[in-house]
Parts: structure tokens; C-alpha cells; sequence
């Protein structure tokens, strides 16, 4: 029986990043970026299976890199939003509580994963968070304007973890609104459920931008 699902979203644009593919794809350390990022969900040991989610044609490549992990992992076809290609993760997900996991952050930590999976056990629904240290302020019209209260401000990470069924509902709940969603706690937010925080990891860097490679090389250095 499948107890834990990890869903990796690898079917995004990267519209930032550049470049006509996904930036997935892009090597880190002489591998796909994708390739780390399955490796970090597999070594925390604590998921049945993997599904990953990737853009129409990229299916035979993700199948291929997945050959190399000793867990049981699937490909789906996303869609053109996020909440598509979640939900078509999800569905396809045989676990009671599904990960789901941005594939370009290949640094989360087996501590931080094993987190985020005791607190959705025990919740239903938990997602990493970091604490924002710098000062906020708005800028408008190219001049800074009020500074922001930060006192309660995060950043959120993934991997984030939900028991299955609440995060299908939640997305129907957006469907039905006719809402996209920003990140899979939005779905359940929508419910009126409440969401767990459980301390994220600095380190655990979202691939935005090509400069951001050269950073977790020296992250993946640094870890040996």
C-alpha cells in the first residue's frame, strides 16, 4: 500500500529563466537540475512513490532519469496552469498524504521533508516557511513608499504536504471559483482549513533565474 506520494512540479515555463525549455533541464553540477530534485524527495526515505509532472514532450527524458531511483515513479502530462498540473499529479498520487514539491528547489533537506510530513500527518495540511529579516516596503512609480509591518511575514517553500483528499477538495473548491492558485496550501486555505508552518531552510533555493546555478553549485559543494 502507498502510504506517501511525492509529486514534483516540473512542468512550469521558467518564463524568467530563459530559454525555450524547461529550466528543469538545465544542468547543476553535470546533472539535469530535475535529477537533484528527485534525489532530494527519494533521500529523505520517506516516500512511496514519486510522480513528477512535466510539459507535453519531456515525458520519455523524465521517465529516463527517473530509471535511476529505487523508488516506484510515475510521468504525467501537466497543464497550462499550476493548479492543472498539481491536480493531475495529485490524481495520479496513490498515497493517503501527497508532498508536493516545486522541481527546481533540488536542495531541500531529508530534515525538512521528514518535517513537513509529520506536522501534515498530524494537521492535515503543512507547508516549510521562513521568517522575512529584511525590511519591506512598498515601491510605486519607481520611489519607495510605506514600509511594511514584517512581524508575521514569511516566505514559503515547498515541499508541502497535505492529506490527499483535502488538497483534491480544495482544488475543486478553486475550480469552482475560477481561481488559479499561487502555491497548493492556497487550495486548502479555500476550504477554511488550516495550514500548519513548519520551520523551512534557507538553503532550500527555488531555481529562478541562471545566476541562481552557480549558487547551489556552492550549496551542493559545501554539503560534500
Amino acid at each position: 500500500m502507498v502510504a506517501v506520494s511525492g509529486v514534483i512540479l516540473a512542468a512550469g515555463r521558467g518564463t524568467r529563466f530563459g530559454g525555450e525549455e524547461s529550466k528543469v533541464w538545465a544542468l547543476l553540477a553535470g546533472r539535469p537540475l530535475v535529477v537533484h530534485t528527485l534525489g532530494a524527495l527519494a533521500a529523505a526515505n520517506a516516500v512511496d512513490e514519486i510522480v513528477v509532472v512535466v510539459r507535453s514532450g519531456d515525458e520519455a527524458r523524465a521517465a529516463a532519469v527517473a530509471r535511476g531511483l529505487s523508488l516506484p515513479t510515475r510521468v504525467v502530462v501537466g497543464g497550462e496552469r499550476r493548479l492543472d498540473s498539481a491536480r493531475a499529479g495529485v490524481t495520479m498520487a496513490g498515497g493517503q498524504l501527497v508532498l508536493i514539491h516545486d522541481g527546481a528547489r533540488p536542495l531541500a533537506s531529508p530534515d525538512l521533508v521528514r518535517r513537513v510530513l509529520v506536522a501534515a500527518r498530524r494537521h492535515g495540511a503543512a507547508v516549510p516557511v521562513v521568517p522575512i529579516s529584511d525590511t519591506v516596503r512598498y515601491a510605486k512609480e519607481g520611489f519607495l513608499a510605506e514600509t511594511l509591518d514584517r512581524s508575521g511575514l514569511v516566505l514559503i517553500q515547498t515541499p508541502q504536504g497535505f492529506q490527499r483528499e483535502l488538497l483534491l477538495a480544495g482544488y475543486a473548491e478553486a475550480e469552482r471559483r475560477g481561481l488559479d492558485l499561487p502555491d497548493d496550501a492556497a487550495a486548502v486555505l479555500l476550504l477554511g482549513c488550516p495550514v500548519a508552518a513548519v520551520p523551512g531552510d534557507p538553503a532550500n533555493l527555488k531555481i529562478t533565474r541562471p545566476g541562481d546555478l552557480a549558487l547551489a553549485e556552492r550549496l551542493i559543494g559545501s554539503r560534500g
